[in-house]
């Protein structure tokens, strides 16, 4: 009898989720602590254009780092539940496989198994490329939730400092835009530093952000 073969996706890659979001707020930590604990004032006066230098606010930033966590939580709890499956898929696969090497089943017992198993891996696909999409879609609630944030909170900033005009930079290495400047222009630390103390206030009063929250599927 020819020998079936059902070749399973990689179930690790359906479940894994490329998070920039994760990537970057731990990829920074240290350097950005360090940064967001300096004890430097804002020297820069009003109309000045200044910057802020973004990857360290998403390392500094308290509510970044409390929705990292928590997206990191449900993408691990989607990446679980994928591999279980697929897991329990692929043993069917490997038990049926071996009935077929000696022989234990008739040809057409194992012709109506392979097409069971065959839809069964169909769905399977199916079932991890939507967890992916879900994943991707915490991720980026998350990531809206925070640039959100940080855009309000810098234009009411900015109605206290009256600066001519906010910058963005990112980078260690030649950061872009801004590769060299007086270093009084970067606001950076001033900043990290009134969006946690306004964070601690919002928690207090009970607005502490939240990722979109859906029923998980079983």
């Amino acid at each position: 009898m020819k020998k079936t073969s059902l070749i399973l996706g990689l179930t690790a890659a359906a479940a894994a989720s490329v998070l920039s979001f994760s990537q970057c707020t731990s990829s920074k930590s240290a350097k950005a602590g360090a940064g967001a604990d300096s004890t430097s004032t804002v020297s820069a006066a009003p109309g000045s254009i200044v910057f802020v230098n973004l990857d360290k606010i998403i390392d500094g930033y308290d509510m970044a780092n409390e929705l990292n966590t928590s997206v990191q939580t449900k993408i691990q709890s989607i990446s679980d539940e994928v591999n279980r499956r697929g897991n329990r898929l692929q043993s069917d696969v490997n038990d049926f496989q071996d009935k077929v090497n000696k022989g234990l089943i008739t040809r057409s017992t194992a012709e109506v198994q392979a097409n069971q198993l065959q839809q069964r891996q169909n769905d399977f696909n199916s079932y991890a490329n939507q967890k992916q999409q879900e994943a991707a879609e915490e991720q980026q609630v998350a990531l809206n939730q925070i640039s959100d944030a940080i855009k309000k909170f810098l234009d009411k900033y900015n109605q206290e400092k009256h600066y001519a005009l906010i910058l963005t930079t990112s980078g260690d290495l030649l950061p872009a835009p801004v590769v060299a400047c007086d270093s009084a222009l970067d606001i950076t630390n001033d900043v990290i530093k009134c969006l946690n103390e306004e964070y601690t206030k919002t928690k207090a009063q009970g607005g502490a952000a939240k990722t979109a929250d859906k029923p998980a599927e079983k």
